[in-house]
């Protein structure tokens, strides 16, 4: 997996107005079965596969905010500090 280093930290960023020619990228491998942790607004991008197999990715993300009005989290657990 490629990544934009230290993108998350700038607050939500538009693709459209970053210039790429002046970010540096770092390659990250993720061993078959791997699991890579990042946060979320970091910028990152796969290339293709090399073996022509599907790659499989389960997203997950964790919050401590409530959702506004009557929006609700599909699960929600409370942890104790």
């Amino acid at each position: 997996m490629k990544v934009i280093n230290n993108s998350h930290s700038k607050g939500v960023l538009r693709i459209e107005n970053l210039d790429f020619e002046k970010k540096e990228e770092t390659i990250c491998e993720v061993e078959k079965g791997g699991i890579m942790i990042m946060k979320p607004l970091l910028f990152h991008a796969s290339n293709k596969t090399t073996n022509n197999e599907r790659r499989r990715v389960i997203h997950i993300e964790f919050s401590k905010h409530e959702l506004p009005n009557e929006l609700e989290w599909s699960e929600k657990t409370v942890l104790l500090d």
